[in-house]
């Protein structure tokens, strides 16, 4: 457990989860055991995979999972509930999250489509969570899908995580901390992320520690004195390369500069070209500003002499697939000891019925082009009763009976998974542009459930656009 624990956990939900648990009470339907599933619907552009995060986060909310005294009596005055009876409320005091979940591990790759979680649960239990575990899940699959993008493209070089303070809240930062680290990154800046998590804490200083100083070089010289040879110097307050020289002049003591604005590719090289020409090989570039993927792919391809880059922005928010289509679909109900497929036909939105699981097939297939040995080859997304012999299952039980069945991996695991998945992944399906799409099949028996589901609301059968066939 950490800082962010959720607190008054049953509020965080949207208002209609609510009015729908008050009448599934009501109505007498709060004994029915539904299973939901989560998944993002479509890959943003320039997205040709995606890396699982938010796990941890979704059990601790889920264990959580409570109301407490002043919760109810604000909702019992709510307006929306008003006509709403009384036991409903005295319900909810009680109400625990005692259902199963389902889940793909954080760190591994993932596609459209594919679920990221399967809650099975009595229906209000079910119903009640899905605004939490959509926000969590996505955000962080968000981040940890950029970071690896930023990683991949680093050829080596170290991508620490520096956006707590352009995150959406200081809450968004931390996760942002925690799951850019699943995504490859060395360390973050935040530091309630390193208390919390143990993630390896990064920082220098900023142009203020420089401007209140009259001279440069003083500015240097006092920042050395506390910090010694661990210091890394920002040199382009008002010159790079000058900066650099006035270090050099002095003697200072330090094993990095920090660059922060300009063209990185010509100052780069520049410093590098000063500061080895002075024997100092052993120090370190560091930028830092308005960078991304495409940026440090570009900078790298030229050969710039950068040992590591901080990214702030464009890794919190991911700036240009900032969120995820991700879905919450009834995909199953049990009612009476009945059990009965549910699925959606609305227009774009199809969703498929049943509890579902992800098969992964690796290695080489005869007559078909297929990756090399021990590399993804394709996944078949069919029904949690199949079975393939040559595939790897992805959605392991999480939690049982409400208790975790087993404990979680630490953060140093999940980034050695995530490394492990990308690694498996053929290069064709992981470029930042331009990358081919993985294969991802449906199982018969997955469209047969379809049509069967299908056919209970439609006399003709209904083609993918919603109209029907004729």
């Amino acid at each position: 457990m950490n800082a962010l624990t959720p607190q008054r956990a049953g509020l965080i939900t949207d208002l209609y989860e609510l009015t729908m648990a008050a009448g599934y009470w009501q109505s007498g339907k709060f004994r029915d055991v539904a299973t939901f599933e989560l998944s993002v619907r479509s890959l943003p552009p320039q997205r040709s995979y995606l890396l699982a995060a938010g796990l941890e986060q979704v059990v601790e909310y889920l264990r959580e999972l409570r109301f407490g005294p002043e919760e109810i009596d604000f909702l019992r005055k709510h307006p929306a509930l008003a006509p709403v009876k009384p036991e409903f409320f005295d319900f909810l005091a009680g109400l625990r999250f005692t259902g199963s979940v389902w889940a793909v591990p954080e760190g591994t790759v993932v596609f459209a489509e594919e679920p990221l979680l399967r809650v099975t649960a009595p229906i209000i239990e079910a119903q009640i969570v899905e605004t939490y575990l959509l926000a969590m899940l996505t955000y962080q699959t968000t981040v940890a899908t950029k970071a690896s993008r930023m990683v991949q493209v680093a050829q080596g070089k170290g991508i620490v995580e520096f956006g707590t303070r352009r995150a959406h809240g200081s809450h968004a930062g931390w996760l942002a901390s925690r799951s850019s680290f699943i995504g490859g990154c060395r360390g973050t800046s935040n530091v309630l992320a390193g208390f919390d998590l143990g993630i390896p804490t990064y920082g220098t200083l900023a142009h203020s520690w420089m401007m209140s100083f009259e001279e440069e070089e003083d500015a240097f010289r006092q920042f050395t004195q506390v910090y010694g040879a661990d210091s890394v110097l920002l040199v382009d307050t008002y010159d790079s390369v000058e900066g650099v020289r006035k270090a050099l002049h002095g003697n200072l003591p330090f094993r990095g500069v920090r660059l922060d604005s300009g063209n990185f590719l010509e100052t780069s090289r520049a410093v590098r070209k000063i500061l080895d020409a002075a024997g100092r090989a052993d120090v370190q570039i560091l930028a830092s500003g308005d960078l991304n993927e495409y940026a440090i792919a570009e900078l790298l391809g030229q050969e710039a002499p950068i040992d590591l880059f901080g990214v702030g922005t464009d890794l919190v928010t991911s700036r240009d697939a900032p969120a995820l289509s991700g879905v919450y679909k009834l995909v199953e109900i049990e009612s009476g000891g009945q059990k009965r497929a549910t699925a959606k036909f609305s227009e774009s939105k199809i969703s498929y019925p049943g509890a579902k699981q992800v098969f992964r097939f690796p290695g080489r297939f005869p007559g078909r082009t297929a990756a090399p040995d021990g590399q993804y080859d394709h996944d078949v997304l069919g029904l949690a009763s199949e079975t393939y012999a040559d595939a790897e299952t992805l959605l392991e039980r999480v939690i049982e009976n409400g208790e975790l069945v087993r404990p979680l991996p630490s953060l140093e695991q999940l980034q050695a998974r995530a490394a492990g998945n990308l690694a498996r992944l053929p290069a064709r399906h992981r470029q930042l542009e331009a990358s081919d799409s993985y294969p991802v099949e449906k199982s018969q028996a997955l469209r047969d459930l379809l049509e069967s589901v299908r056919s209970h609301y439609f006399a003709a059968p209904v083609a993918a656009g919603g109209e029907k066939k004729r």
